[in-house]
This record gives C-alpha cells, structure tokens and sequence, in this order.
C-alpha cells in the first residue's frame, strides 16, 4: 500500500546532507514552508545551495535559515527589499553567494528541470551583465540567451491538502513555485495542513500529482480566535 504520510518531520528531512540543493516554495511569505525550515534549521547542516523566488523577509523563515550560517549559495529573483536585512548583512560581509536570476528565467529554468529539457533559449537578460559569457542567438529575428535547467536535490514546498498518495493541492497564491519545484527536485518533502483519505480529492482540482512527491507531513493551519 503506497503511503507517503509521515508523522515524524525531523526523521524526513534527516535525509538531508551538507552541500545539498534545495528549492524552497512560496512567494516571500506565500506559500513558504516555515516549519520545514525550522526542521532543516533544526539539524545543523551546512554548505547549502538555495533555489527560492527572494532571499527571505525580516527573521522569519527562509530569512532565518539564512540567518543561521547554514546557507553557502542562494539562487533567486529578488534577494532585496525593505526586509531583507539578514541577507543583504551577510551578502555585504562575504558570507553568502547570489545567482541573480529575473523570475521569469527562474521559473522558466525549474520547469525546463522537472520536464528534461538540456536548456532553453529566453530573451530575458539578453544585452544586460546577466548574459555575459552565456551563449547567444537570433532566431527568427529575436536575441536570445541559453539558459540551463534549474534542478536540485530536494523540494520543500506548502500545499493545503493531501492524501496518502501525495496529491496536492494549493491555497490560492500558495500556488506559485510549488507545482514547478515538485517536478524539478529528486526527493520532494511537502507540509500540508490536511490529509483526506484516498479518493477525497477531485482528480479535476489536484495541481501536483503524487508522483511528484516523496513524503507528506501534515503541520495543521492555525486559526485565529477571529477565523475560528
């Protein structure tokens, strides 16, 4: 019987090792694992490579990961706003790498991972440094630039519900790097708040198949006093 629910988060993401890849779903906070990452916090690795949309929010999260010095690389879109403080010290002090990637070309390069695609031609960036010593070309009239697949060793992603199986579904803008991570990763651990039983889900409304996905570990919603 395929199960793919566990109840001990730590014993999951124990699997992971220092120097591993990881892409973290969410939108700055949309969507964002928090306590997937506190568990990845949790264990002390080291020398990690990050595949995310920014480069965290305040102290919260991926910001606290970051934070914590377990962080070596960070791949994103937006590694600065107005509450970027812990990456913006660190990256200043020599601490982190960045790989500035424009979002499109971010999204772009998972899905070309999760698809096996070898690479893909965008026009995004063309002419600008992000180009520089990246092959070129015209095609049909248009510059373009190549740009290889985004792949990594693990997903951390947030979905709203699940079954045993692993399909998922998303919470509205939860839905951003999620799905494309899934496909794009070898092991991916996804939190979501419920679990239905087998057959709970409409075939029709699942975004993220189980094959896509390793191991589930339920991390229930918390309600308000004024949503409750």
């Amino acid at each position: 019987m395929i199960d793919k629910t566990q109840k001990s988060m730590q014993e999951v993401l124990s699997q992971i090792k220092d120097g591993a890849t990881i892409m973290i779903g969410g939108f700055g906070t949309a969507g964002q694992p928090a306590e997937l990452i506190d568990g990845l916090i949790d264990l002390k690795v080291k020398d990690l490579v990050i595949i995310n949309n920014n480069a965290g929010n305040g102290d919260f999260g991926l910001a606290k990961l970051l934070k914590s010095g377990a962080v070596r690389k960070i791949i994103c879109s937006f590694p600065r706003q107005s509450d970027s403080w812990v990456f913006d010290e660190l990256y200043r002090a020599g601490k982190i790498e960045l790989e500035l990637v424009p979002q499109g070309n971010l999204a772009c390069r998972i899905q070309a991972a999760g698809m096996g695609l070898g690479a893909v031609f965008t026009p995004t960036g063309f002419g600008t440094l992000l180009a520089e010593g990246k092959e070129t070309r015209n095609i049909d009239g248009k510059d373009y630039v190549l740009e290889y697949p985004l792949k990594a060793d693990f997903a951390l992603i947030k979905a709203a519900v699940a079954d045993r199986w692993g399909n998922l579904i998303y919470r509205k803008s939860a839905r951003n790097f999620g799905p494309i991570m899934a496909m794009a990763a070898e092991v991916t651990i996804a939190q979501v708040a419920d679990i239905v039983p087998l057959g709970g889900l409409d075939p029709e409304h699942i975004i993220t198949p189980g094959i896509f996905v390793q191991h589930v570990v339920q991390v229930p919603a918390i309600v308000s006093s004024a949503q409750a």
